[in-house]
């Protein structure tokens, strides 16, 4: 089953796809542009539709969604950390 996708592999966030994600959960993500499997575990409950980190993310590094700049880390995110509104800013203001 595949739990989160990740469109290309420069990505540092894959997305959720499926319901109840929970803390410790063992999941398995698809990397589209190579058509591969990861493996992560969740480090945090993590809602349908929201990221996943796939990489470590330090305070002020850039976040990449679809190969595209997304916005800049607020709050250090581990691999497997819920990635969402309370540790990602847009650069836009």
């Amino acid at each position: 089953m595949i739990h989160f996708v990740v469109h290309d592999e420069g990505d540092s966030v894959g997305v959720v796809v499926v319901e109840g994600v929970k803390s410790g959960d063992t999941l398995t993500g698809w990397i589209m542009d190579q058509d591969r499997e990861i493996h992560f575990k969740a480090a945090s409950d993590i809602p349908i539709g929201h990221k996943l980190a796939i990489k470590p993310l330090a305070k002020d590094a850039t976040v990449i969604k679809y190969g595209t700049d997304i916005g800049r880390v607020v709050a250090p995110i581990g691999v497997g950390e819920h990635a969402h509104v309370h540790n990602i800013k847009t650069k836009r203001w």
